[in-house]
């Protein structure tokens, strides 16, 4: 039989009619790709011949065949093999092309010259015997379009294996690929698969990749298109002679980053690229003067926050305990794992401190944490949700810029780095699907052990919105919660095992370390109802005086969705309402929103309060230290969601009438209404004062010893941090008593925030704040002397402040010396006990 050369087009497809002129149709195509396989060629064609002859489509029809292979430029006899066994069978064609351009190409020259119903692809060395075609036959007969031989699943049979490198390098490409770019198969690289005949072709001619790589791209056709795919496991052996060596696995590498690349829509690039624009534009302020910026509305905790970064740092470049330092309230310490340090960014970003500096961790935390987190509820909302790629933008745009987000911006990156929480759902949502338990729940148990290092009381409040979005769906959906909870709750034991090893030496550091304290006082702060329907100070609608009067500060701005946009809620939950998804999420919003409210819950134009929800949880452990009104945060990603699921409806639904066009120009209006006012504006910053000579140059280290600490007049609180920026400054070289954390008070170790209250400390305060000096006698005196020999004191040092005079004339007569005036700092010496 005469071969066929192709033609090559410019895009690099194969210019091969679909069948020879007249031919009719046939049951079944099978495509062998061959390059130098003379000695084992004749065989395998035998083989597949004598198969195909005994095949039947239906009683009393045998199936029609075709053998197509293709020399991809073969330099030995492999043509003529190919031509002897045409010469005595008519149905094998033989394809040649002018050069070796790769068994992809190989393969696509033979399907699109295919007249298959199905197409089946197998390798010339029949390393899955022939007879294992009726396995995927089967499974095709079923309703797939597609049924992949794999060597990974339980059943299938290895009867030769590879070289053991070989097989490392293969099983790391498996796990790559399915990473990148054919989710749910194992094993997309098994040279045994069968296809429809007519979406195969279509596939191929699309296709661009020539090399091995080109069974992924095939296969992420059909995933794009939703055509079912099969895996079946199959029997296998190492055939010698393979073509593969180990150049080829860096360029099955580059061609997936360019499969993938090519796969991304401009909408995947443009609306990432949109959220860190925004986030740039809300911190420009910050990052328009790096270093002396501050912003306003963040009170001490920028400080505080550059501070953890730092010491984070030098721990981990110095293998230091990274749960404790003593650097702050010396010489008792702080325990860092019971504060909001985020070791899970501070520890990884430590190159970036200590090179940049702590100023630039803060400005690339808040700008990257706030777009991560859009970019997450993207992801999420995308693939889980809705349809419409810019629905699920709406939906992830809010999910990081919501008011009470844009409000913990400010001071909290622990509030707003919520990129963990969506891939932490998305693996809840695996284990009720219930398919491969075990790994999704190794993953789903590392995915929250990360997520402790990064806020623990974000995770709580998470577990509660969770609890309360399965509660309702199990109302609304009791025969799925039925069908999930099993497979749920075993992928739940498996997390919980995962993370109890990892975890249980920092809680026991936390709760019972050095330092650790069992709960935080901060009193009843639950939201006024008001705060659920006001706008927030940095909204476009905000009135800074209202906001004010709705909340504890700038930076607990917990609610203030704004009544449009509350209004829309609920609109949108009636709307909907016929799906289970739509009635829990709107029960998670509803219930987050009342828990949120507080112990006690004013009656709107009364003195009068009604006990409110909070009151059952308040007294248990973990949520005894949790500021009730965050609890409204749980709402954001139910709004979120809710507005994508909205949006997907207007943006998908066709338009058949005047009256639906109309109702559909109403939910856009009504979409602007809520979310315009809530844009938030960019953040205000202010110049930080500079930090006194005698710190940054240097001076200081002439007067404190090593052991020994620098104590700032007044001592270091939570209402005055500018010591901890002063410290940072200096290279963290000295450490100071008092600061702003969270530590123990008194014999029940009550968590407070800041130091245990000293004598010498408290009257300083009260002198800054007054202005006044009491009268300081022995008892003063000797209260003084005390504290400085348990601070272990080399130096006070005075800077400029409000009320410079009396606390320098206070100082002088407790210690009984003079200071020395070094630049614009008072200091006294005071290394012998004072």
């Amino acid at each position: 039989m005469p071969s066929v050369t192709p033609s090559v087009t410019r895009s690099g497809t194969s210019a091969i009619p679909a069948q020879p002129t007249g031919a009719p149709p046939v049951d079944l195509s099978v495509i062998v790709p061959a390059y130098n396989e003379e000695a084992r060629l004749a065989p395998s064609l035998e083989a597949i011949r004598t198969h195909l002859d005994s095949l039947t489509t239906g009683p009393g029809r045998r199936t029609r065949w075709e053998l197509i292979v293709v020399d991809d430029g073969s330099t030995d006899a492999t043509a003529e093999v190919i031509e002897k066994a045409a010469a005595t069978e008519a149905r094998i064609r033989l394809l040649r092309t002018p050069a070796n351009r790769g068994k992809g190409h190989a393969v696509r020259t033979g399907v699109l010259a295919s007249r298959g119903r199905r197409v089946l692809v197998t390798d010339a060395d029949l390393a899955t015997p022939i007879e294992d075609l009726s396995l995927l036959q089967h499974r095709l007969d079923e309703g797939a379009t597609a049924a992949v031989g794999s060597r990974a699943l339980p059943g299938s049979k290895i009867a030769v294996r590879q070289h053991a490198l070989r097989e490392l390098l293969g099983g790391a490409g498996a796990r790559l690929i399915r990473a990148t770019a054919v989710p749910g198969i194992r094993d997309t690289q098994c040279g045994f698969k069968l296809f429809d005949g007519d979406k195969v072709r279509a596939a191929f001619t699309r296709s661009r990749l020539d090399g091995w790589s080109y069974d992924v791209e095939i296969l992420r056709h059909f995933h794009e298109r939703g055509w079912p795919v099969a895996e079946v496991p199959v029997r296998w052996a190492h055939q010698p002679g393979s073509k593969v060596r180990p150049l080829a696995y860096p360029t099955v590498l580059a061609d997936l980053v360019r499969l993938r690349w090519r796969s991304v829509r401009p909408v995947q690039i443009i609306v990432p690229a949109l959220y860190l624009f925004f986030a740039f534009v809300l911190y420009g302020g910050l990052w328009g003067n790096l270093g002396s910026g501050y912003l306003a509305d963040s009170g001490s905790d920028q400080t505080q926050w550059e501070w953890f970064f730092a010491v984070t740092a030098d721990n981990v470049a110095n293998l230091h305990n990274p749960f404790f330092t003593d650097l702050q309230n010396f010489p008792l310490g702080v325990n860092l794992m019971a504060n909001t340090t985020m070791l899970g960014l501070s520890a990884p970003l430590a190159p970036v401190t200590l090179a940049f500096g702590a100023h630039v961790t803060w400005a690339i935390v808040l700008t990257g944490g706030l777009a991560a987190t859009a970019i997450a509820w993207y992801w999420l909302i995308a693939k889980r949700f809705v349809r419409s790629r810019w629905a699920a933008a709406l939906g992830g745009a809010f999910c990081a810029f919501a008011p009470p987000m844009i409000s913990h911006g400010n001071a909290h990156p622990n509030f707003i780095v919520f990129f963990m929480f969506p891939l932490i759902i998305d693996r809840l949502l695996r284990l009720c699907e219930g398919t491969r338990i075990t790994r999704d729940a190794v993953i789903l148990g590392l995915f929250l052990t990360y997520q402790v290092f990064l806020g623990e009381e974000a995770l709580l409040l998470a577990v509660c919105g969770l609890v309360l979005f399965a509660v309702a769906y199990a109302i609304a959906s009791p025969d799925v919660a039925k069908a999930v909870a099993r497979p749920l709750l075993r992928g739940l034991g498996i997390a919980a095992l995962v993370c109890v090893p990892l975890l249980i030496y920092p809680l026991s550091w936390q709760f019972f370390g050095t330092q650790s304290y069992h709960s935080v006082l901060h009193g009843q702060v639950g939201n006024h109802p008001m705060a659920l329907l006001e706008f927030a100070t940095r909204s476009m609608a905000g009135d800074e005086k209202v906001a004010a009067s709705l909340s504890l500060n700038r930076t607990e701005e917990n609610a203030f969705f704004g009544w449009p946009l509350v209004a829309l809620t609920v609109a949108l939950v009636v709307h909907l309402r016929n799906q289970p998804r739509v009635l829990a999420l709107g029960w998670t919003a509803l219930g987050a929103a009342v828990l949120s409210l507080g112990q006690n819950i004013p009656l709107l134009g009364t003195d009068r309060t009604l006990p409110g929800p909070w009151r059952v949880l308040a007294q248990l452990p973990l949520f005894e230290s949790v500021i009730e009104s965050r609890v409204a945060m749980v709402a954001v990603p139910a709004v979120g969601i809710l507005l994508a699921l909205g949006c997907d409806r207007l943006a998908v639904t066709r338009r058949r009438s005047e009256r639906e066009t109309s109702h559909r120009l109403l939910g856009w209006a009504a979409l602007a209404v809520a979310l315009l006012p809530l844009l938030p504006t960019p953040y205000r910053t202010v110049e930080r004062a500079p930090t006194p000579a005698f710190l940054a140059d240097g001076t200081w280290r002439e007067y404190v010893r090593p052991g020994h600490s620098l104590v700032p007049v007044p001592v270091p609180s939570p209402a005055d941090t500018t010591a901890l920026h002063w410290q940072v400054e200096a290279d963290l070289g000295f450490a100071f008593p008092g600061g702003y954390f969270n530590g123990p008070w008194g014999p029940d170790r009550i968590g407070i925030y800041g130091p245990e209250p000293r004598a010498s400390g408290e009257l300083l305060r009260k002198i800054r704040e007054t202005g006044k000096v009491p009268a300081l006698g022995d008892r003063e005196r000797r209260d003084f002397r005390n504290d400085l020999a348990f601070w272990r004191a080399d130096a006070l040092v005075l800077a400029p402040q409000d009320n410079v005079l009396p606390l320098r004339t206070a100082v002088t007569r407790l210690t009984g010396k003079e200071p020395k005036r070094i630049g614009d700092t008072w200091v006294w010496d005071v290394h012998d006990g004072g």
